[in-house]
């Protein structure tokens, strides 16, 4: 049976970047509005910056119980928010592009446990089938109207 939607697949990167819940990254103003401000968590500054850059996603994964590097186990079991508990920014684009934000932000990676992985994209989209291309079995006649199958 013919389907009404094909798969379009393209070669696209994932870099795991794994961290703790409290980082922060470097102040970078000076004096007392700066100092009283404090800074943002790592891996918000990492997904604006990503998001500012065009990559195709950036998403944090928070964990429950974990370590990374050499830290120790932590848990979030506990009634208090565990900041040293590690989470893992994933940001998805081309290898390229991804390569050259970890450069191009190298200050804001450094020392991280960083893991790159290739992976396939998949883009759904309808299928167009001309009845010259199409066999027997996939064409109907222009007054048929076809729907999706039930999900």
């Amino acid at each position: 049976m013919a389907h009404r939607h094909q798969v379009d697949v393209r070669e696209i990167g994932q870099v795991r970047i794994y961290m703790m819940q409290g980082e922060r990254s470097k102040k970078t103003g000076k004096g007392i509005k700066s100092w009283l401000s404090g800074s943002a968590p790592l891996y918000k500054e990492i997904i604006k910056t990503a998001k500012q850059d065009g990559l195709l996603n950036a998403t944090a994964h928070h964990t429950h119980y974990g370590f990374s590097g050499n830290g120790n186990v932590e848990s979030g079991e506990g009634e208090i928010p565990n900041k040293a508990l590690n989470l893992y920014v994933e940001l998805i684009g081309p290898r390229d592009e991804l390569e050259l934000f970890c450069r191009k932000h190298g200050s804001l990676l450094k020392g991280k446990v960083v893991l790159y992985k290739h992976i396939e994209h998949w883009e759904i989209s309808a299928r167009s089938v001309h009845a010259i291309e199409a066999a027997e079995d996939e064409y109907a006649e222009p007054e048929t109207i076809l729907t999706d199958e039930p999900e």
